[in-house]
């Protein structure tokens, strides 16, 4: 689990499965892509998408505002996917946009920063890009990632 930033973490389907990490952490809200996952105290949504598949707008909107909301009460949000590294960054990505007016590069450079396993899948990506209307290659973003 990766501190992106003080209300945002990025992490592996096993992080949700540890309640000591999530509560060190102050984790107060986890959106989550391969299963649900609850503890008290704990807010959860869980979103069944498939890594590779392009995402729908309204599940991403579903999810941001989930995000919003909870950093708005002021708790961490911990996005975890399987292996932490495409739809919980797109999703990270897609939240620093939303609260903090980053461009999608940006934001993945601020997730690359203290996540280096960060990587997209592509079609994740290309949602990404036509949802918010920049348009960065799905190559010109992988050459940034170094």
């Amino acid at each position: 689990m990766n501190r992106i930033r003080p209300w945002l973490y990025i992490g592996k389907y096993r992080d949700t499965l540890d309640a000591s990490l999530l509560q060190a952490n102050d984790v107060g809200a986890m959106l989550l892509f391969i299963e649900d996952v609850h503890y008290p105290g704990i807010a959860s949504l869980y979103l069944a998408i498939e890594d590779g598949v392009p995402l729908a707008s309204h599940v991403l909107k579903e999810g941001l505002d989930f995000v919003a909301r909870h950093k708005k009460e002021g708790h961490a949000v911990l996005i975890a996917c399987g292996a932490g590294q495409s739809r919980s960054v797109a999703f990270g990505i897609a939240a620093l946009k939303e609260e903090e007016g980053l461009m999608l590069m940006d934001a993945l450079r601020a997730i690359v920063s203290k996540y280096p396993d960060a990587e997209p899948h592509k079609e994740l990506w290309e949602s990404l890009c036509r949802h918010y209307g920049e348009e960065i290659s799905y190559f010109d973003m992988l050459k940034a990632l170094g």
